[in-house]
């Protein structure tokens, strides 16, 4: 396992994207489609879950800071399991470092608020789609700061609350891939 180091100012963790190097460790050469982001997650075997599935469909993985875990944590790296060797996983300080990494990227905020339904829009190679905590969802400044429409949401029957973080990742990363041909499967669609 890489060793943790610091760099500018933030930790940056093992296999993770070192903002000077401009790359990822650790992490198999074919490009990502997607980026998944995850604001302030809470939940570990969430997290790990995540980063399973976007190992497996070959997704880049974005943590916001403040982390409700530790990356070294036992149940995060049991949900992983060995995927976390595959995974392309970087941790950001801020909403805005993301941006700042992610440059002029189409980002789409899942949320129970949003106005869209995550199937209308057509995803594009390159695309991020940016998820709240577990326990309150994105904060609406955040959401109000996102084009209204990629201000998207996962249909559910009334009354309900919402759908477990790593599942909506699903529903959503899924649709995107399935739109580019799941474009660099072992199938090809």
């Amino acid at each position: 396992m890489v060793a943790p180091e610091r760099v500018n100012s933030g930790p940056v963790r093992s296999r993770q994207l070192s903002e000077r190097e401009g790359r990822y460790d650790g992490a198999r050469a074919t490009p990502a489609v997607f980026d998944i982001a995850l604001y302030q997650p809470e939940i570990p075997p969430n997290t790990g879950n995540i980063m399973r599935l976007c190992a497996n469909a070959g997704a880049r993985l974005h943590l916001i800071e403040p982390l409700g875990f530790s990356l070294e944590d036992r149940l995060l790296r049991r949900a992983g399991l060995d995927y976390r060797e595959w995974a392309q996983v970087r941790v950001h300080a801020s909403f805005p470092a993301l941006l700042g990494i992610l440059g002029s990227v189409r980002i789409f905020a899942l949320s129970t608020r949003g106005v869209v339904p995550y199937t209308v829009p057509w995803y594009s190679e390159g695309d991020c789609f940016l998820f709240g905590p577990e326990t309150r969802g994105l904060p609406q400044s955040l959401i109000d700061s996102i084009d209204r429409e990629r201000r998207l949401r996962i249909p559910m029957r009334p009354g309900n609350r919402s759908l477990n973080l790593s599942n909506a990742v699903a529903v959503v990363l899924y649709e995107a891939w399935r739109q580019q041909g799941f474009q660099g499967s072992d199938s090809g669609g």
